[in-house]
C-alpha cells in the first residue's frame, strides 16, 4: 500500500506540472508570411461584399469609389497607394504593372487612377481605413474596357485590387488563334497555341479542339472546356493543353476552336509526325511515310482511265495453238 500510493502522489504531481507548462507556453509565433493587412473594396450602400471595383461612365467622366485597408496587428501600419495599369503575363495570369517601370507610351487607365494627398496612409493598430479615390476619364478616351488596378505597398509587400473600367461606346468581341503545333511524344504530348484579343472587351474564351490522324483512327482530342483565362483587350498569351492520347506513330493534325461570348471566334490549325525517339522510329516514320505515298499513288492511277485498243490496230499474226501465258504483276495480258 504504501508503494501505491507514493506512484499516485507521482503521477499527480507530474500532471500537475504538464498543466501548468501549458499554461505558461508561449504562443507559436505568427507565419513568416502574414502581412497583417488587407486591402480591399469598400462596401457599397448594400454592405455587398466586392471582389474587385466596377466602374463605366463615358469620355471626360470622373469616377469615384473607396479603398478599405484594415491593420489586424498591434502595431500601425503605413502604406503607400498607387493606380496602376493590368495586363496578363504571357500564360494567361493578370499582373499589373511595377511602379518602377518605365511609363508606356500611351498611358493606361492606371494613370487615371488618384488618391489625391492620401498617397501614403497610416492604418492604426486593429483600425479600418477607408480611403477615397476617383478615376478621371480622358475625353479622347476610346469605348470599351480598360483594365486596371489599386495597389497598397508596405515594406516590399504589395496587394492589388482589380478595376475593371468601361467606357460608354461601341465594343467588339473579337479573337484570333496563332501558332498552333503539336510539341513532344506520347503521353508527354501537348498542343500549344496562341490567342490574340483583337476586340476591346475582356473575353472568357472556350476551348474545342479536334484532332485527324492520316494512317490510324482519329486520336482523342483534349476535352471541350472554359479556360481558366481572361483575355485582355489587346492582349496575346500563348497556352498549351495536354494531349496524353497522342498517337506514337502517325502524322496528326490539330485543329484549335475556340469562341467567346460577343459572337467572338477564331480558329487555326497545325500538323505533325508523331514518332517514338531514336533512329528506330524516324526508319518507321520514313517507311510509315513510303507506305501512305505508295497508297495514294495507287488510288491516283487506280483512277486513271482505260485508254483501250488503239485505232486501226492490225490483227496480231501468230500459230493456232495459243502459246504458254506467263502472268506478272502490273503487266497487261
Amino acid at each position: 500500500m504504501p508503494v501505491l500510493h507514493t506512484l499516485r502522489r507521482a503521477g499527480a504531481v507530474l500532471l500537475l506540472a504538464a498543466a501548468a507548462a501549458l499554461c505558461t507556453a508561449p504562443a507559436p509565433p505568427a507565419a513568416a508570411d502574414e502581412p497583417g493587412w488587407t486591402a480591399e473594396p469598400a462596401a457599397g450602400t448594400a454592405a455587398a461584399v466586392r471582389p474587385y471595383f466596377y466602374l463605366a461612365g463615358a469620355p471626360g467622366t470622373v469616377l469615384e469609389d473607396r479603398l478599405a485597408l484594415v491593420n489586424t496587428t498591434d502595431r500601425e501600419r503605413t502604406l503607400t497607394l498607387r493606380g496602376a495599369d493590368a495586363h496578363n503575363t504571357a500564360d494567361g495570369a493578370l499582373a499589373v504593372r511595377p511602379a518602377t517601370a518605365a511609363a508606356p507610351a500611351t498611358p493606361g487607365a492606371g494613370s487615371w487612377i488618384s488618391f489625391g494627398t492620401a498617397t501614403t496612409v497610416t492604418v492604426p493598430p486593429r483600425t479600418r481605413a477607408v480611403v477615397p479615390f476617383t478615376l478621371t476619364v480622358p475625353p479622347a478616351s476610346a469605348p470599351g474596357d480598360h483594365p486596371a488596378a489599386v495597389v497598397a505597398t508596405e515594406a516590399g509587400r504589395e496587394v492589388a485590387v482589380r478595376v475593371h473600367l468601361r467606357v460608354d461606346g461601341p465594343t467588339l468581341a473579337a479573337l484570333t488563334v496563332e501558332d498552333v503545333a503539336v510539341r513532344g511524344r506520347g503521353r508527354s504530348a501537348a498542343i500549344a497555341y496562341t490567342l490574340v484579343n483583337r476586340g476591346n472587351v475582356a473575353l472568357t474564351p472556350e476551348l474545342r479542339i479536334r484532332t485527324d490522324a492520316l494512317i490510324g483512327d482519329a486520336p482523342a482530342a483534349p476535352r471541350a472546356r472554359t479556360l481558366p483565362v481572361e483575355l485582355l483587350p489587346g492582349q496575346r498569351v500563348e497556352l498549351t493543353e495536354p494531349w496524353p492520347g497522342a498517337p506514337a506513330l502517325d502524322r496528326v493534325r490539330v485543329t484549335v476552336t475556340v469562341t467567346a461570348s460577343g459572337g467572338a471566334r477564331g480558329e487555326a490549325g497545325g500538323s505533325r509526325w508523331l514518332v517514338p525517339g531514336g533512329l528506330p522510329g524516324w526508319t518507321g516514320a520514313g517507311l510509315l511515310g513510303l507506305g501512305a505515298s505508295a497508297a495514294a499513288l495507287y488510288r491516283v492511277r487506280g483512277r486513271r482511265p482505260d485508254p483501250g485498243p488503239a485505232p486501226d490496230a492490225p490483227p496480231e499474226a501468230g500459230p493456232t495453238t495459243p502459246a504458254p501465258h506467263h502472268e506478272l504483276t502490273g503487266a497487261a495480258r
